[in-house]
Parts: C-alpha cells; structure tokens; sequence
C-alpha cells in the first residue's frame, strides 16, 4: 500500500497559551491520517464498524521533533508498515507547510469482532484491497 498524505489546519483551539500544538492532538491526527489511509483503500471506519470490525489502538508512541503552531497546515504521511494479521501496524510523519519534519510516530490496532469482542484476523476486503495496491 502506498502513502497517503492528509492535510489538517491547526485550529486555535488545539493550541496553549504559546500558540504551540497541545501534545495530546496528535493523537487525533494519526487518527485523521488513518482513516484517510483507509478511505484511499475504498472503505471507512465507519463501514468496517458497520460490517463487524472495530480497530482499538493497542500502542501509540510519538517523536516530538518541533513544535506546530496554530494555523499551520500539517501533512501527515501515513503509511502500513507491514501486512495486517490480527494486527495493524502504522508509521506517520507529520510535517509543517515548510516541510519541516514535526513528529515520527507508530500505532498498532487490533481487529475486533464486535459481536464476540473477541480478537480476529484482518478482514478478507482489506488483504484483498492491499494486493491489489
């Protein structure tokens, strides 16, 4: 699977009192990176939630290289860094409109049956969409 790049605008409110992003926002800018790297595969969160998969984030570790600021335009590149099994492992960079790099960061997801709130494998639709790529 290829990268996908998504771009965030820094809202205000996601800033201190220094104008700096507050470090718990990057967390949902992996997630806004995530989601898009899927839709990019043709499905959604909320599809795959629809057809019986949940995706909690098991691990999440984060590199703070610089600071973003409000108003800054973010680029998260996103990318899988292997093939999902009952796992899904992500790499991220995040960087500003000067192409400085922010943040390096990892998540790992689990696949869950919603039904059974048991672990699964990575559904079929998924592996198959990655073939494809």
């Amino acid at each position: 699977m290829k990268n996908t790049f998504t771009q965030i605008r820094v809202r205000y409110g996601e800033t201190d009192q220094m104008g700096v992003v507050y470090y718990g926002n990057y967390a949902q800018y992996l997630e806004q990176g995530r989601t898009e790297w899927l839709r990019a595969l043709g499905f959604s969160y909320k599809w795959m939630e629809a057809n019986n998969i949940h995706l909690p984030v098991v691990h999440l570790s984060i590199d703070y290289k610089q600071p973003a600021y409000y108003d800054d335009l973010l680029t998260i590149k996103t990318s899988l860094k292997k093939t999902p099994t009952v796992k899904i492992e992500f790499e991220y960079e995040i960087y500003n409109q000067s192409k400085q790099l922010l943040v390096k960061a990892t998540t790992i997801l689990v696949f869950i049956n919603s039904t059974t709130k048991k672990i699964t494998k990575a559904p079929a639709y998924l592996l198959d969409s990655l073939k494809e790529d």
